[in-house]
Parts: structure tokens; sequence; C-alpha cells
């Protein structure tokens, strides 16, 4: 049996590198949990990794941040994208609706669907700017379309940024989108799973704090390093990998 500690290390980084990228966390999560039983708690888990993600999105984004709780418009538009994710997902969560979703069939399906759709969506050669194109119309649809991501494979991020480019957004606005959207999503994830940790009366020890601060770091990073990415290269990496991974999950489910 390996260490809690080395499992905590592999489920941080999966979660911490796949949020932010154009690929599905919660389907990576899936993948890596089919392939080990992992014996530490899935609840102080997630509550952790959720916590680790949100505190880095914050922390990387606070100028942007402090802005735009100075630009009432701005901050209107991102709540009002953020509401059709929060009651859907809360409903899906509550109802156990979700559980249903979670199997490897759909996971592959929706991890090539939704990558096919991002080559079409990044093909874009118009450059849009937040600040003089988001409006009540993008980001209604940016977050109708961002309850997809409830479906695992899907990917919060991926989905946000393909509308987003659909909608003629540039890469790195499109990026920024998705990324000013995660935190409402984080928080919102962050609070049901502290909700059932303490309605399961989990104990918060060292490794939910060893979780905390490695997710927070691969998630700084990762947020980083891709926002560098998207100045200089197009998508279609994310693209290829999705197909990829997918060819492999279709091997897995059907062979």
């Amino acid at each position: 049996m390996i260490s809690k500690y080395i499992e905590a290390s592999i489920l941080a980084f999966v979660q911490g590198f796949s949020e932010f990228i154009p690929v599905s966390s919660s389907a990576h999560l899936m993948i890596v949990s089919k392939l080990y039983k992992f014996q530490i708690s899935s609840l102080q888990l997630d509550m952790s990794l959720h916590l680790g993600s949100l505190f880095a999105i914050i922390f990387y984004f606070r100028d942007d941040l402090l802005n735009i709780t100075k630009n009432k418009s701005l901050a209107i538009l991102l709540i009002l994208g953020s509401v059709p994710l929060i009651i859907i997902g809360y409903i899906f969560y509550t109802t156990g609706l979700i559980d249903y979703l979670r199997n490897l069939k759909i996971v592959a399906w929706t991890t090539l669907l939704f990558g096919i759709l991002l080559f079409f969506a990044d093909r874009s050669q118009i450059k849009n700017k937040i600040d003089t194109s988001l409006n009540y119309k993008s980001i209604l649809i940016i977050g109708l379309l961002q309850v997809l991501s409830i479906i695992p494979g899907v990917s919060r991020s991926g989905i946000v940024i393909t509308a987003s480019r659909f909608l003629n957004f540039d890469r790195v606005d499109s990026s920024k989108i998705a990324f000013y959207l995660s935190i409402p999503a984080l928080g919102g994830a962050s609070f049901l799973s502290i909700k059932d940790v303490l309605k399961n009366s989990i104990d918060f020890n060292l490794i939910f704090l060893f979780s905390i601060v490695l997710s927070f770091f691969i998630s700084y990073l990762t947020i980083k390093y891709f926002l560098v990415y998207v100045k200089n290269f197009n998508l279609k990496f994310f693209v290829y990998y999705r197909i990829f991974l997918a060819l492999i999950l279709f091997v897995i489910v059907y062979a």
C-alpha cells in the first residue's frame, strides 16, 4: 500500500494540473481512481483539492479581482455567467443525478466530442476583448454552456474557452473568462465538500493541509504557464491530447 501522502500528491497533481486547462479534471480523477483503489478519504480529498485550486486562482488574479470589484458592470456579468452552473450543479449534486453520469463510456465520448468542438472554435481569427465585447448576451451563452461541464469529460475550462472562442474572444481573454468563472464554481464545490465532511465528522488532519498546499502550488503554476502558452500558441495540442485520451478510453471500455 502506498503512503497516503503519495496518494494525495498524485491526486493533487491531477486536480491542480487539469482543472485549469481544457481537459477534464473530473475525468482524469475518475481514470486514476479506476487504476488504483485509493485509501484516502474521498470527501476529505475533494474538499482539500478544491480549496487549494480556489486559493490559487484567487491569489493569482488578486489584482484583477480588485479591479473587477470596482467595475460593477463586469462583476455583474461574471456573477450572471455563474448562476446557471451553480443552480443546475446544486440540483444534480443534491439529488444524486451526478452519480449516473460518472462512467467511463460517457467520459470517453465527451472527451472526444468536446475536443473536436474546441478544434473548430479555436480557428477564429477575430480577437475580441473582455473590456469591449463581453456583454449580457455573450456571458449568458457562456454561462449556459458551462452547465455542460457537470458531465465528466467535458471540462469546465474547456467548454468556457470553446464557447468564448466561438464568440470570437482571443485565446488569452477566453482563458481569463474561464479562470474568472472558475472562482464561483470552485467556491460552490468547496462549500458542498465542506458540508459533506462536517456531516460525516471527518477529522481535519495533516494530509488535509498537505493536499491543500500542494493543490495550491500546482494550480498556481498551471494557471501561470497556461496563460504564457495561449499567448504564443494555438490550442491544437489539447485537441490532440483529448483525441488520444479518448482512443485509450474507447479501448478500455469497448475492448
